[in-house]
């Protein structure tokens, strides 16, 4: 019996140990970027929806759920810059709109990222998925001057200033949306296959692998995803950045997928497609669960902007779905459904299931997060603007003292600032594809009050406008938002 207690006590001891070994080494992070998701299209946070996302609904029942969290952008090269470098694209030569199929690279190996910055704390790093952050392709007859028209790219060399440049150690993915050519699979700094198809349409026509479809990038991606979680060495920390390609157009769910939302027309495609983006969630889940990383993983679930309205949002909602939930506005405006998006965080050895938190937070402050997780301060030339909502996941209030707001941007370049309870909108806009015109007069609103944007309250608060208006133009100024 003294035997049996003995074995037992030691059992406990044993486990407790395994249990401070894992929670004391440097967590992996799975940071899971979806396209164009709207903030409505996940069931957990938007009980109306036509969409059941089980797999995402998971992390905010292991999790934490952020109900106030924005892209830096509402559309998606200006929100990767952001998430990857800390900054506000509008701070580059990119003031407005997206990157295109060859245009050069956004980024610079000499401004510190997170992929750099984790790599230099010891983690193992990859991307896998969308990058649409521009890379310096290699031209066969005018170096420099490779333009969408002319394609002329050679594509049995490296390309540079791509995802390894900028400090990941492995990348698989393609260059840009998948409506944009090439049509093809990367793979660390060269193309996989050379394209052979002169002209294929995902959308867009252009250069293509030709046994290549649109359904088969997101499993792929997936595969690799799992593939890339399963062969990692645990006694490395890894920052897997997976990026997907979906929901975004051409909505192209699987085979497996077609048709399982029971929805019809352009919602039950689109619907299709998020149900295998969930999938995708749940599959990263268990491949981290078989490999025993579970506990010690944070996993991120969010997306780079609101649902495209030109993809027919207006039927969907004749049908009773609300890809922007209560919110108003889509994808490329300046609105709240533009740029309010999901974001779930699980953390099993950190993070109290089930917890909610309401406190503003930007998707460009993945990189003082990171710093914040693993102690080691950032240079202050670097994250301008991201701020550490590490403290939120220990259940604690985010230190806003050094930012007092978050700054919105959208397709055109229109601003918009939130302080507090108020956002200011310099020029509103709906969204791309809406059509709709509001006007050159600043709107501005009370989320607390009207999360849904209905009452501009602009003319009854001129003072909160000067406020917001002069905050707004000290961050250009400064060219920081962050002060450290």
């Amino acid at each position: 019996m003294i035997m049996g207690l003995a074995v037992a006590g030691l059992i406990g001891i044993s486990t407790h140990a395994l249990a401070e070994e894992s929670t004391s080494r440097k967590p992996n992070i799975v940071y899971i970027l979806a396209d164009d998701m709207g903030y409505g299209d996940v069931s957990v946070l938007n009980p109306e929806s036509k969409i059941q996302t089980p797999n995402i609904d998971r992390l905010a029942n292991e999790g934490m759920t952020f109900s106030d969290a924005h892209a830096g952008s509402s559309v998606c090269t200006p929100t990767r810059y952001g998430i990857l470098t800390g900054r506000y694209c509008w701070r580059t030569r990119l003031k407005q709109k997206v990157l295109w199929n060859y245009d050069n690279s956004l980024m610079t190996p000499s401004r510190l990222n997170v992929a750099s910055y984790l790599k230099q704390q010891g983690y193992h790093t990859a991307m896998i998925g969308k990058w649409h952050l521009g890379m310096d392709w290699a031209s066969q007859s005018r170096p420099g001057e490779i333009t969408d028209e002319e394609a002329d790219v050679d594509f049995s060399k490296p390309f540079k200033n791509g995802p390894v440049d900028m400090g990941f150690d492995y990348f698989y993915g393609i260059n840009a949306s998948l409506d944009m050519p090439p049509y093809i699979f990367l793979k660390n700094d060269q193309v996989v296959t050379i394209p052979t198809v002169m002209k294929k349409n995902f959308g867009r026509s252009g250069l293509a692998d030709q046994e290549l479809e649109p359904e088969h990038f997101l499993p792929a991606f997936t595969q690799e995803a799992v593939s890339y979680i399963k062969t990692q060495d645990k006694k490395r920390p890894f920052f897997l950045y997976f990026s997907l390609n979906a929901p975004h157009t051409p909505i192209a769910p699987s085979k497996p997928f077609q048709g399982k939302s029971k929805l019809e027309g352009k919602l039950g495609q689109y619907a299709d497609f998020c149900m295998e983006v969930d999938d995708t969630v749940g599959q990263v889940l268990a491949a981290l669960e078989e490999s025993g990383l579970s506990e010690n993983t944070i996993v991120i679930f969010t997306a780079d902007n609101g649902c495209a309205y030109y993809i027919g949002v207006k039927q969907f909602e004749q049908q009773g779905h609300f890809p922007s939930g209560i919110y108003r506005g889509y994808k490329g405006g300046t609105f709240e459904g533009g740029h309010r998006v999901p974001f779930l965080v699980r953390w099993p050895a950190t993070v109290q299931p089930k917890t909610k938190n309401d406190q503003t937070i930007c998707l460009t402050d993945l990189l003082a997060t990171c710093a914040d997780i693993v102690k080691e301060p950032l240079p202050k030339n670097a994250a301008e603007d991201s701020l550490s909502f590490l403290p939120a996941l220990h259940g604690q209030t985010i230190d806003t003292s050094t930012r007092q707001g978050v700054v919105h941007h959208d397709f055109d370049g229109q601003f918009a600032i939130r302080k507090g309870k108020w956002k200011l909108l310099t020029k509103a806009t709906e969204g791309l594809g809406t059509r709709k015109r509001l006007g050159n007069l600043p709107h501005l609103y009370d989320i607390q009050r009207d999360p849904g944007e209905t009452k501009n309250v602009v003319n009854q608060h001129p003072e909160v406008v000067k406020e917001l208006t002069a905050l707004l133009e000290k961050y250009k100024r400064d060219s920081r938002s962050v002060q450290r």
